[in-house]
Order: structure tokens, then sequence, then C-alpha cells
């Protein structure tokens, strides 16, 4: 019998169990995670950025655990001695319709507290030097780790402090009773006090399986990248992004300079067949025809029709892909580009056909389920972590 099991290795639910572990030294806790390794899935595809939380609402979960998040990070760095860096990064306004957009941004780092300044065309070309941009958002509190590292280190931690995590043990059923939990596996049946549901891009079934109502539903998107080729490396110092079209739910393609010295360029958001699928040949059945069967999902697909499409072109289409990329910089050409590793998003998609914005956590008496957590939740998972455990009862 544990105390708590937390369903998910991914950086949230490590930093659950983080967060338990050091509350309660004395709790009895378990991470169960269905593949052979932690970090596998949305953590280990992820882009790398420390993001400042520029974009998110003045008030919102999204805005004030990405920046709580993003300094427990790097305390959490500095301690562990994992590499980061705090680059920052350039919102660009590359025409004039643009403008007011960036502006708005500008206004909402302010009011969440960040370090920005809006430069000019002139202050921008100092900063990075083939960007073609007319005015910018400079945010000096954004960076670039490896989220990977960061995951093999809180596991790590947790086995230490004597924590279990159970690879290759998949949750196929979920019995709550009035004094337990009873979770049945691929590897044999579990108990326990409290179940947290970190489950990524599967927590809408994990929650199901308790019998959980939540009205949304996980829609996987993939986000397909491109990298630069070494010798082009130069045309990138920072992370450059464009300003993001405020009716969609995606940034844009971006420059992005990786911890390891990689730059990727991207993501372009498709739709995925298959909840782990980043390759455009993935097809699960299951998961497609969810999907389809889903009427939110067809709400949601005729509001951003023209977005959408352009998404699925840009897919095909390499041609396409590079003059978004050269509104930002113009130097880049097809040939300074080979594919990259691809990301999937677990976006939860409610049954009024409307895209969750901001973190989704429900309780029930003896679970608790994050039911939305895309980015920045690798950036924010340590204050994730802690604001679940505060949610949660002593043991």
């Amino acid at each position: 019998m544990y105390d708590y099991i937390i369903i998910g290795g991914g950086i949230v639910g490590l930093s659950t169990a983080f967060a338990l572990s050091s509350k309660y030294p004395q709790a009895k806790l378990a991470v169960l995670e269905k593949e052979q390794e932690l970090a596998f899935h949305q953590t280990g595809h992820n882009s790398g950025v420390i993001h400042s939380g520029i974009y998110y609402k003045p008030g919102s979960l999204k805005a004030s655990l990405s920046k709580q998040g993003a300094e427990l990070l790097r305390d959490f760095c500095d301690q562990r001695e994992i590499q980061y860096e705090m680059c920052g990064k350039v919102i660009v306004a590359t025409k004039q319709e643009e403008i007011p957009q960036l502006n708005n941004l500008y206004d909402r780092g302010l009011q969440n507290g960040l370090n920005i300044e809006l430069i000019n065309n002139q202050q921008l070309n100092e900063i990075e030097p083939h960007v073609n941009g007319i005015k910018a958002v400079h945010v000096k509190d954004a960076g670039i780790v490896n989220y990977k590292e960061v995951s093999k280190e809180l596991g790590k931690i947790i086995q230490e402090r004597g924590g279990e995590i159970l690879l290759n043990t998949k949750v196929e059923e979920i019995r709550t009773g009035e004094n337990e939990v009873e979770i049945g596996c691929n590897r044999g049946t579990y108990r326990a006090q409290y179940v947290i549901n970190c489950a990524g891009l599967h927590c809408d079934r994990i929650a199901a399986l308790e019998g959980i109502k939540t009205d949304m539903q996980i829609v996987p998107f993939r986000g397909e990248y491109f990298e630069l080729k070494p010798e082009k490396h130069y045309l990138v110092k920072h992370l450059i992004y464009p300003v993001p079209n405020p009716d969609f739910p995606f940034l844009g393609v971006h420059f992005t300079r990786m911890i390891d010295g990689h730059v990727h360029a991207g993501p372009n958001a498709v739709l995925s067949f298959k909840r782990e699928g980043y390759r455009k040949s993935d097809f699960n059945f299951k998961d497609f025809t969810e999907v389809l069967a889903y009427p939110a999902f067809w709400k949601i697909a005729r509001q951003n029709l023209g977005e959408g499409f352009k998404e699925m072109l840009r897919s095909y289409s390499k041609n396409m892909f590079v003059k978004n990329l050269q509104r930002l910089i113009p130097e880049v050409t097809g040939d300074d580009l080979v594919s990259a590793e691809n990301g999937v998003r677990a976006q939860a998609l409610t049954n009024e056909g409307k895209l969750v914005d901001d973190f989704l956590i429900v309780s029930n008496k003896r679970s608790l389920h994050v039911l939305n957590a895309p980015s920045p939740a690798a950036t924010a998972s340590i204050s994730i972590g802690r604001a679940i455990c505060e949610q949660i009862p002593e043991p």
C-alpha cells in the first residue's frame, strides 16, 4: 500500500513526486510509467525553452506558475549542476499591422512582472544581426535547458528519498473504494491512499478509468521541426519568435537555439493521427476515430479553417515552411535545413469546442487529475508540483 501513486513519468509527474517527497519525507510513493524510460514523450520531445510567461493572461495559472517555476528550475539546475542558459529571446514584428499585438504582448509582460524591453529595428539588429523586423520585444527572462536531464535528476532524488519508479507499467483500470484506490496494471495491482494523474497525452483516458467526467478530450497536435545545418548556426544567436496570431493557439514557426548547440526551426502544428505520433505516417485507429467522432473538434476546426489549412500546406511543402522562416531571417534557404525530431502536444478541448487555455487541474475524493498542461508546463513543472501538493491531503 502506497500513500501516493503518481501516474506518468514526465516532468510534471516527477515534479509532483519531488514536491510530495519534500513535504512528506516519510510518505511511501511510487511513479508509474508505461514506457521503458522517464520523460519519453512530451518532455523528451520538448524544445528546451525556459519560458518567461509573457504570452499568458495576467493572474492565470500559466502566468504565475511559469514565472515562479522558471526561478525554481534555475535554482534546481544550479544545485544539481545541470547546464542551462538565460539567453533571452526577441518577439519580432515584421510588418506594421503586427505592431498593436506586439504592444499588447509588451503590456502583458509588464503586468506579469517580467524583465522586458521594447526595441526598434537598430536595437534588434544589435542582438540578432540577421533578423528582419521593424520592432520587437526583448524578453530577457527566457532561456534554454535540456528537460530530459532535469527529469533524470528529479527521478534520482525521488529514488534517493525512498520513492519507487516503476517503468514499463501501464495503467489499465482504476477502482476507487472508501479507503483506497486500486490500480490494475499490466504488471500487477497497486494500492494507494491517493492517486495523481499526470499522464499527459492520455490524462483524459486515465480520468475516464476512474469514472471522472471531465467535459473535455485530449486532441494531439504534432509539432514538426527542421534544423539549421551547423554552418548556418551563426544566423541565430538567441531565441527568435514572430508575433503570434491571437486567434490561433500556437506561437508560429520560430528559431530555437538548443542547449546542445543545435538550432531548431518550427514548429508547424498539425493534427496528429496518433496520440504519440511523431511521424506523418504514424496512425492509430482508436486515436484517429476518437478525434473525428468528437463534435467539439469540428467546431474548433471550422473556427480555425484558414490557419489550419496553412499549417497543413506547410507540413507537406518545405518551400512554404521556408517562406515563413524567411519572414524572420531572409537569408535562410531550403538547403540550410534538415529534418529534425518532432513533438506532440496534448491539447485539451472542451465539449463546447473551446481550447483550454490555462492549466486544468481537477480533484476528486481520492485523486487529482492534471488535464491540461501544455507549454509552458516544463518550465513551470516544479511550481506545478508544489501547487498540486497543496491540494493533496496529508498521508
